[in-house]
């Protein structure tokens, strides 16, 4: 199993930022559902990550890592934050309120057909997961360069 993960972090990586971002179009674009400030931020973080681990992999980049791990944790924290304001009385006690163009406290029934995603299943909780999967894969990745320097 740590085979497949080492061998496969780069494309792990880019199939879940490129599926976190037709996620979030899917939500604004198709379901119009307007997004908040916070999920703005998690936007500007997870987009670029497509194009640059797209390019990693074309150009079999470890040194990318440097440039993704920064964006991947502050997106991480941004959701984790925008998860904690909508499941915990947070929104009550934070200074940081949220209100530009919806309400990040708001908790939407994620659906599809027939499918329903259980109550804990929200936005910012699958940015959350999003944005960890990417920075395990590129740990992975910084790990594995670690090791290869190394036997030199």
């Amino acid at each position: 199993m740590k085979k497949f993960f080492t061998r496969n972090a780069f494309y792990i990586a880019f199939v879940q930022a490129w599926a976190a971002t037709l996620g979030s179009l899917y939500f604004s674009e198709i379901r119009h559902w307007t997004p908040c400030l916070l999920c703005w931020y998690q936007r500007i973080l997870m987009y670029p990550l497509v194009i640059i681990i797209g390019v990693a992999i074309w150009r079999k980049d470890k040194n990318v890592v440097y440039y993704v791990l920064p964006l991947s944790i502050l997106g991480a924290l941004i959701a984790f934050y925008h998860y904690m304001l909508q499941m915990t009385p947070l929104k009550d006690l934070t200074p940081i309120a949220c209100n530009a163009y919806g309400p990040c406290s708001e908790i939407r029934a994620l659906t599809f057909g027939v499918l329903t995603l259980p109550k804990f299943v929200t936005i910012p909780f699958l940015s959350l997961t999003a944005f960890l999967v990417i920075t395990a894969m590129m740990v992975v990745l910084l790990k594995t360069k670690d090791k290869n320097v190394k036997r030199r």
